[in-house]
């Protein structure tokens, strides 16, 4: 049988990988669409590389890789050819082109879709001036011991946490972690039936509005705030009930009468960066157990207190077990690990175990297993410590800039975080401003969103992020703002 031609291979542009990866993945695809037939000879790995470019000894190495995994096989002398036992893909006949004449807007309601949320361009690294907020810079993360720690997770030893559901648990290594690293540094004691494991925080307070919300409950969110609370809550059917915050975030005799729960970011408050005084949280207990509400603080930020020592949680002031805590890992090691944790009354935790068993079981076990070994060799400590120390320099240099260009801060907050929220002067849009900056090369996020039902003094404000920009960058970026505010102004 003659063997197929070289030319009949083909390496995509654009294709990530290593040239060995790229080799494998069109031999594979070719099997599966069934291009390459069971039996077939495949192209000699000579005359493939020659075709193709590369070396020989990676096609071999390609080759040898489809042969361990059965689809290649190799015969003597006589070469490589496609397996007898090769995957195949199944066969159907092919579907008739479709006319989509369904709407699923009357049936949806479009509950979620309509929901005001915080975007940014997919393509937001490429912008030379990224002032948008919850970014990793490449720059700061530790690659090389995050990929060990991967690795190791991956290894025999682990087979059992890597390939097992949990069903209702949480691997055991890394709850033992934050109860002994994690929330002691927050003034937090808790045992394990006291701890759940989420998908960010943002799927922790999904979880706590299913389970303490809904019709007929009240719930109480800072304004401005983060957006998306607000569109957690809102499709519940909670009656919501925006609290102004200060300059100390929100005030405890703000708070209306009736309430159920009370959402509060005191770390540092989204957007405006306040932080909430040891005092201002003790009467903020205080007022929950005369009056009898929960309270869930998203301890937004917590680690980036890099110019004062961080405040005790509210969780670590409860005496009574009305504090719900949700803490993250995804800002402080990537915003793409999307791993959490939700602390509370053993009682809730259950509950929401068993919501959370209902949705997605648990989170990876690969990945918790992986932010265990990183947590435990030290290089999550390692990793916010440098983060800190970057933070401090851009914060200094963001300042510096800002105060030079006469533009106006509403916000920065007096211990750290990654942002400063501004205010742009009368009749200034903020999102006609972030759409005339974008063509400048500058993001940045207009204010909007921040607010429950946002009227006009929403579109004022504006939030300028650190974590993603070089230093050296800053004060350019910061000049092209200043040009624009002006030239909104006429």
């Amino acid at each position: 049988m003659p063997a197929i031609p070289a030319e009949a291979f083909f390496l995509p542009s654009g294709a990530m990988g290593t040239l060995q990866s790229r080799i494998r993945s069109m031999v594979v695809q070719g099997i599966l669409a069934g291009r390459l037939r069971p039996g077939e000879k495949m192209p000699s790995s000579r005359g493939l590389a020659q075709h193709l470019g590369v070396s020989r000894i990676t096609v071999t190495l390609a080759y040898a890789d489809l042969v361990s995994s059965d689809y290649l096989m190799a015969r003597g002398r006589s070469g490589y050819f496609v397996s007898e036992t090769a995957p195949r893909a199944p066969e159907f006949p092919q579907s008739p082109a479709r006319a989509e004449a369904l709407d699923f807007t009357p049936l949806t309601g479009a509950r979620f879709s309509r929901l005001a949320r915080l975007s940014k361009p997919e393509d937001w690294d490429r912008y030379p001036f990224p002032f948008i907020y919850g970014q990793a810079d490449p720059t700061l993360f530790d690659h090389q011991n995050w990929r060990q720690c991967a690795l190791r997770a991956l290894g025999k030893k682990d087979f059992t946490a890597l390939t097992s559901d949990y069903y209702e648990r949480d691997d055991p290594v890394l709850i033992e972690h934050v109860l002994r690293s994690i929330l002691p540094r927050r003034g937090i004691s808790a045992q394990p039936d006291e701890v759940l494991l989420t998908l960010g925080a943002q799927n922790g307070l999904w979880m706590a509005a299913q389970i303490l919300l809904g019709p007929g409950r009240r719930a109480v969110v800072e304004n401005p705030g983060y957006p998306g609370l607000r569109a957690v809550l809102e499709p519940s059917g909670t009656e919501v009930l925006p609290v102004e915050v200060d300059e100390a975030g929100l005030p405890p005799e703000g708070l209306p009468g009736g309430v159920d729960v009370v959402f509060t970011t005191p770390s540092h408050q989204c957007p405006t960066n306040a932080t909430m005084p040891v005092a201002r949280r003790a009467a903020l207990i205080a007022a929950a157990a005369r009056d009898g509400f929960v309270i869930v603080e998203d301890d937004y930020e917590f680690e980036m207190s890099f110019l004062k020592s961080a405040a005790p949680a509210l969780k670590s002031l409860d005496g009574e077990g009305r504090v719900i805590y949700a803490g993250s890992f995804s800002k402080s090691i990537f915003p793409g690990l999307r791993l959490g944790y939700l602390v509370g009354a053993p009682s809730f935790i259950a509950e929401a175990r068993a919501l959370r068993a209902l949705v997605l079981r648990h989170p990876p076990g690969h990945i918790q297993r992986t932010v265990a070994y990183f947590l435990a060799d030290g290089h999550y400590d390692a990793l916010v410590n440098r983060m800190k120390t970057a933070f401090r320099r851009r914060r200094q240099v963001m300042e510096e800039s800002i105060a030079e260009h006469g533009l106006v801060v509403a916000g920065q907050g007096g211990f750290g975080g990654s942002s400063i929220w501004m205010r742009a002067p009368e009749g200034v849009d903020t999102e006609e401003l972030a759409r005339d900056l974008r063509a400048a090369g500058v993001l940045i996020e207009p204010g909007r969103a921040f607010f429950h039902r946002a009227g006009p003094v929403g579109r004022q404000f504006y939030r300028l992020a650190y974590s993603s920009i070089a230093p050296a960058r800053i004060p350019e970026g910061i000049a092209r703002i200043a040009g624009a505010v002006r030239a909104r102004r006429g």
